[in-house]
C-alpha cells in the first residue's frame, strides 16, 4: 500500500506517532518554520532559523535545569522517538516510508507532538530496514548527535543510547496496538524491523533487548532534573548522589510510549 497524502494510517496509532504534511503549495504558518536540517547546520541558518537551540532551550526551561546538557539530551531522545514513531509507524503499516529528509520537516520546537513536525511531501520510499537507518539514523540522527556534542558537550554514547532507547519504545508501542487490534502481521514487521534496526553499528551496542524490554547501557541524565529519576531502561539502579533534590512539581511528559519511570509522566529518556 502506498503513502496517502495524509498519512492517514498513523492516527489509529496515537498522536505521538501523526506526522502532519503540508499542502502542496508554499504558503501559512507552517511553511514559515525553520526545516531541521536550519538545525543541523550548525548556526549557520540564519537568526531565528536554529529550531535545535531553540528546543533545548524550551525543554531546559519546562524541565527547570540549568544544565544544557542535560535539556540537550532529553530534547534529543524527544525528537528522535519522534522520528522513528513516523518512520516505523509508516514501514509496519504502509510498508512504505515518507522521505524524512531535514530540508522537507519542518519543526516547531516549541510545540508538542503532533504539532510539531509538519512534512513537505510525503514521497514515497522502500519500507525496509535499509531505508530506515538511511532516514532516521543516517540522515537525522547522527548529524544532530554531531551538532550536540559540539555545542553541548554530550557523549555520543548517551546519544546513541537515547536513540536505541526510542527504537525500543516505538517498537513496544507498535506491538502492543497490534495485539490489541489482532494484527498479527504488524507485530511481525515490528519484530522483523527493530531485530534488523537493532544490528546497525550505531545501535547494536546501545542495550540488550529480551523480547520487547531493552535495557541500555548508558544513562539520559534523566535523574539530574528537579524531581526526576531512573527511566525503566536505565543502566542505573539508583541515581547517583550528585542527583538534585526531589520537587512536588511533575516534569514534562514528552512521549506516551517511553518506559516506566520512578518519576511517572516525565520526559522521554
Amino acid at each position: 500500500m502506498d503513502l496517502d497524502p495524509e498519512l492517514a494510517a498513523l492516527r489509529p496509532l496515537g498522536g505521538f506517532f501523526v506526522l502532519r504534511t503540508l499542502p502542496g503549495s508554499a504558503g501559512g504558518e507552517p511553511w514559515r518554520l525553520p526545516a531541521l536540517a536550519d538545525g543541523y547546520a550548525g548556526g549557520t541558518a540564519g537568526p531565528g532559523r536554529d529550531p535545535v537551540a531553540l528546543r533545548v532551550a524550551v525543554v531546559g526551561e519546562r524541565l527547570r535545569t540549568a544544565e544544557p546538557r542535560v535539556a540537550a539530551s532529553l530534547a534529543q531522545q524527544g525528537l528522535a522517538a519522534r522520528l522513528w514513531s513516523a518512520a516505523l509507524g509508516c514501514a509496519v503499516l504502509y510498508g512504505r516510508v515518507p522521505d524524512l529528509d531535514p530540508r522537507l520537516l519542518r519543526w516547531d520546537a516549541r510545540a508538542t507532538a503532533p504539532d510539531d513536525l509538519w512534512l513537505a511531501g510525503p514521497h514515497s520510499l522502500p519500507g525496509d530496514a535499509a531505508t530506515l537507518a538511511a532516514t532516521v539514523l543516517h540522515g537525522h540522527l547522527e548529524p544532530l548527535a554531531a551538532t550536540l556534542r559540539a555545542r553541548y558537550g554530550v557523549a555520543a554514547g548517551l546519544l546513541w543510547g537515547n536513540a536505541g532507547s526510542a527504537l525500543a519504545a516505538t517498537a513496544r508501542e507498535l506491538s502492543r496496538w497490534a495485539r490489541a487490534h489482532g494484527r498479527t502481521d504488524v507485530a511481525a514487521r515490528t519484530r522483523a524491523l527493530a531485530g534488523e534496526l537493532f544490528a546497525h553499528p550505531l545501535l547494536d551496542a546501545t542495550g540488550t533487548r529480551t523480547g520487547t524490554a531493552f535495557r541500555r547501557r548508558s544513562c539520559c541524565l534523566y535523574y539530574r532534573i528537579p524531581g526526576g529519576g531512573l527511566c525503566g531502561d536505565c543502566c542505573l539502579t539508583r541515581p547517583p548522589s550528585s542527583a538534585p533534590p526531589a520537587s512536588p512539581r511533575p516534569p514534562l511528559r514528552s512521549s506516551p510510549h517511553t518506559s516506566p519511570r520512578s518519576s511517572p509522566g516525565g520526559a522521554s529518556g
